[in-house]
């Protein structure tokens, strides 16, 4: 076996993949980089592994060929930096597929995309992917330390790019502005119904759902209601629930569950309809 005989295995790779055999152009690209001593055609084929992989929704092993990806984008001494910024770029837009697909996508995309390195790529010359980091950090469980900077680059990037998602998180934490995240969360919810990403569809019966969306509305809420929390001490029910697009009814079960599932020191006025906050601990 020559470079000849290599360099037809990636082009009969190539050909696999073009015709849709993504498992053959897979595996032929996989025996190809075990061969290979081209460094660019090696990792131009590993690209192409990782494009097959996204398309048969392998999406764990499309993940350990993202991070190998990325490994080699970051350890490698590319012709200019621009060019190692591109790879970046690139390899994030990839990663969307991965991630909103992948059980533990969330988490993993506010590791890669929060990365300094990566950060200053969108902040750069991407800045429409922090509407995936935003959402990302919204719809997480777990409240990262990694937030509150986050919301710094919001603020910092404001003039040269916002959308409902950054601008929601800009309301809530830069200008305390609530009846303004208020209408933003109903414009975030047309954003995701219609963003290829974040409205990903489950079929349940003859209904459909995007359980993207109700997470995101329900985080959005919790929010506005944790910020509000802390400047104010005794809160009107009536006046909160409008500032969460919730009706009466609504918005008391909402609030006594959380009161109940929560740390949160405060207590239910029913006579008054208010929310009073405990003087020594205002904070969620």
């Amino acid at each position: 076996i020559g470079p000849d005989q290599i360099e037809a295995l990636y082009q009969y790779a190539k050909f696999q993949f073009e015709c849709g055999n993504y498992s053959g152009a897979a595996d032929y690209l996989h025996q190809y980089r075990a061969l290979c001593t081209n460094s660019e055609r090696s990792l131009s084929a590993l690209w192409g592994k990782l494009a097959a992989e996204i398309l048969m929704q392998n999406w764990d092993i499309a993940l350990e060929e993202l991070n190998r990806l990325k490994e080699i984008i970051d350890s490698k001494s590319f012709s200019s930096p621009l060019n190692q910024v591109q790879s970046r770029i690139w390899l994030m837009h990839w990663s969307l597929f991965i991630f909103f697909n992948h059980d533990n996508g969330r988490t993993q995309i506010i590791d890669l995309f929060n990365q300094d390195k990566y950060l200053n790529a969108i902040q750069t010359s991407a800045p429409h992917l922090l509407r995936y980091l935003a959402t990302a950090f919204i719809v997480n469980k777990r409240r990262r330390p990694q937030f509150k900077e986050f919301i710094k680059v919001i603020q910092q990037d404001q003039c040269s790019y916002k959308d409902p998602i950054t601008e929601f998180l800009a309301c809530v934490y830069v200008n305390y502005e609530f009846d303004g995240a208020q209408k933003k969360m109903k414009e975030c919810e047309e954003v995701i119904l219609n963003d290829p990403f974040l409205g990903k569809r489950v079929e349940e019966g003859n209904f459909s759902t995007v359980p993207l969306k109700d997470e995101f509305l329900e985080n959005a809420r919790l929010f506005i209601f944790e910020t509000y929390c802390r400047i104010h001490q005794r809160i009107d029910m009536g006046v909160l629930f409008e500032k969460l697009n919730l009706n009466y009814e609504e918005g008391e079960r909402w609030i006594v569950n959380l009161i109940r599932n929560s740390k949160l020191d405060a207590k239910i006025d029913s006579k008054t309809g208010t929310v009073i906050m405990e003087p020594n601990r205002p904070n969620v």
